[in-house]
């Protein structure tokens, strides 16, 4: 799996030296680098080297082939050219694999992060009926005008040419999608035997059973140049003071070494651009300590904030005031949709560990900026479920202050 460490995108190659330059732009990670254009790029005066290497690079991101990024920039050719080799010259010339040239030559797909079609499950079960006075029902359009206006130069990938208000308008979910609700989870499925999915909760956490958990920043949110993690100890703070000022999309994370936990932050991270045009911040929450553990997952598979949940409140509140256990046997062996989940995050080419507690289950809150509330969550039923990212985008399209932008 490709890293969001900026330093290893850029590679030896000719972008090494631009990096001043485009941190003083604001061009400071992954995420957002992959998405400049043309425009962008005249404006930093890059050379057609530059530029080539910058679409080869994003490229290589997509597919989990970065390996071969400092190859491929010294080679001269440009991305096209690349593309036209014969596998056997990309094998003799690049040394690349048979299973990495086809993830290469393939056009177009990168690395998915849905699950295969015969595994795919059906829609997730939503419940909780929340108030129509709830921030959540603004209107999609006006968000989409406000998006256009907030990303100017950087709002088209240098790949697709596509603007980020298109890139979220492909997230949005279908015209005449009505939301039931803010709680949502993958549906009950047979396990093998006689073995039952655990029940969950099918209510939302009270906002009182979160504003008060007593929470510590592991690290900052990524950038080119960051202290690699926080020196000083930070000091404990109530989770209120996440969200005070902008919204927050917070990832419960079971356990950072589970391949599937890392594939699910690493394709949630991937839309950050679209987070940032929201004004949405991004936070992974952990319920352990390991310092290996938080410096092998963050900036490679989580460039958002990190904090530390030493109670467990948000784990605990994902099960309706308990913690939602399952043992492996029953949870992973006996369970096709977590297998499923695990080919998902396998294909993706992400390397895995089993240090840490991994039967805690985790999921997903998106919390309205100051006092406003839960606007949804997630609950990971089976091992590896994800909340799909169609859903957290249009939620968050809707968590806007319907006056921003309006001259109130």
């Amino acid at each position: 799996m490709a890293s969001f460490s900026v330093e290893e995108f850029v590679g030896n190659g000719v972008l090494k030296g631009l990096l001043p330059k485009l941190l003083e732009e604001g061009w400071d990670d992954v995420p957002t680098l992959k998405i400049m254009n043309s425009e962008d790029m005249n404006a930093i005066n890059m050379t057609q080297e530059q530029k080539d290497a910058l679409e080869i690079r994003a490229y290589l991101h997509e597919r989990s082939l970065m390996q071969y990024g400092d190859k491929f920039e010294s080679s001269g050719k440009s991305l096209p050219e690349l593309l036209s080799l014969s596998s056997g010259d990309l094998s003799s010339q690049f040394g690349m694999k048979r299973g990495h040239i086809a993830r290469f030559m393939d056009r177009t797909s990168a690395c998915a992060d849905t699950l295969p079609k015969s595994n795919a499950p059906p829609s997730t079960k939503l419940t909780s009926r929340p108030s129509r006075n709830n921030s959540i029902y603004k209107s999609y359009d006006f968000v989409s005008q406000k998006i256009q206006s907030r990303t100017k130069s950087i709002i088209r990938s240098n790949t697709s040419e596509k603007s980020l208000e298109q890139s979220l308008a492909d997230f949005k979910i279908k015209d005449g999608y009505t939301f039931k609700g803010i709680v949502a989870a993958e549906p009950a499925e047979s396990r093998c035997g006689c073995i039952k999915a655990p029940p969950i909760v099918d209510k939302v956490a009270p906002y009182s059973a979160i504003e008060n958990i007593s929470v510590q920043k592991l690290t900052p949110e990524y950038k080119v140049g960051v202290e690699s993690l926080v020196k000083s100890k930070a000091p404990p703070m109530k989770a209120s003071e996440l969200w005070r000022e902008k919204p927050a999309v917070l990832v419960c994370i079971r356990r950072p070494g589970c391949i599937m936990c890392r594939a699910e932050a690493h394709q949630l991270y991937a839309k950050k651009p679209i987070f940032d045009a929201l004004g949405v911040q991004l936070i992974a929450v952990l319920h352990e300590n390991i310092d290996s553990e938080v410096k092998d997952f963050w900036p490679r598979y989580w460039g958002g904030a990190v904090i530390f949940d030493r109670g467990m409140g948000f784990f605990k509140a994902l099960g309706g005031g308990e913690l939602l256990k399952e043992k492996f046997l029953s949870g992973f062996i006996f369970n096709p949709r977590a297998i499923a989940n695990y080919r998902r995050a396998k294909a993706m080419g992400i390397k895995q560990n089993f240090k840490g507690e991994g039967e805690i289950k985790g999921g997903l809150f998106i919390m309205g900026n100051g006092k406003s509330g839960i606007a949804y969550q997630f609950i990971e039923r089976n091992f590896g479920d994800w909340a799909p990212l169609a859903e957290v985008i249009e939620i968050c399209t809707k968590l806007q202050n319907p006056h921003q932008g309006q001259g109130v």
